[in-house]
């Protein structure tokens, strides 16, 4: 089964697939987990999409820690 990535549940345990895309339903989970300073730039994106094996929760990961002084949530 395909994941929809604008509709689907997202938790920090879902894989990075192939049809990865940036949609607002992942937006909106990274707000939840970075916080309210969270972004996406380039150079992030293509890390997400390099084609090595990652969660969710590796993404929220390496947001953070590209960005320690950001506000995280606490999650």
């Amino acid at each position: 089964m395909v994941f929809d990535w604008h509709s689907d549940l997202i938790t920090r345990s879902t894989p990075v697939t192939p049809g990865y895309k940036n949609t607002q339903n992942v937006r909106r989970f990274m707000l939840e987990h970075c916080g309210p300073g969270f972004r996406f730039d380039r150079p992030f994106m293509a890390w997400i999409r390099n084609d090595l094996p990652k969660t969710l929760g590796d993404v929220v990961d390496e947001w953070q820690r590209r960005n320690p002084d950001s506000q995280a949530s606490g999650r």
